[in-house]
């Protein structure tokens, strides 16, 4: 990066990027508030970075120590999905729902379960 404009350039980018991740953190947040309600569990706990995953991770059927399966390259990408399928199945999604809206679009899926009709039936045998 010798040019000054390349620098400021890349300066904006980041900034754009910043705000665009802190966009969809907050609508995250927002839906998860509702779905941990539906699930029993204190809905401001979605406002806290960390402690919503623990969360997200106990809403889904799992041990909260699971959540340190997040920490792992490649295994958390995995774990993302297991996740998603078995939060999916507590509300009574299917897989195709859950593998989309719940990992891909995850704030969609939330704002779907946690707004729409869906009954937070817990873990099915």
């Amino acid at each position: 990066m010798d040019d000054i404009t390349e620098q400021a350039d890349f300066t904006a980018l980041g900034q754009v990027s910043g705000f665009a991740a802190l966009i969809w953190y907050v609508l995250t947040a927002i839906a998860l508030w509702r779905v941990f309600s539906k699930a029993g569990y204190p809905g401001i706990l979605a406002l806290i970075p960390i402690v919503n995953i623990f969360i997200l991770v106990k809403v889904a059927g799992y041990s909260a120590w699971m959540t340190l399966l997040y920490l792992i390259p490649i295994v958390n990408f995995i774990f993302g999905i297991f996740v998603a399928l078995r939060m999916g199945e507590s509300f009574g999604k299917g897989g195709v729902f859950s593998v989309f809206l719940l990992w891909l679009l995850n704030p969609i899926g939330y704002f779907i379960l946690g707004y729409g009709s869906a009954q937070f039936r817990g873990r099915t045998a």
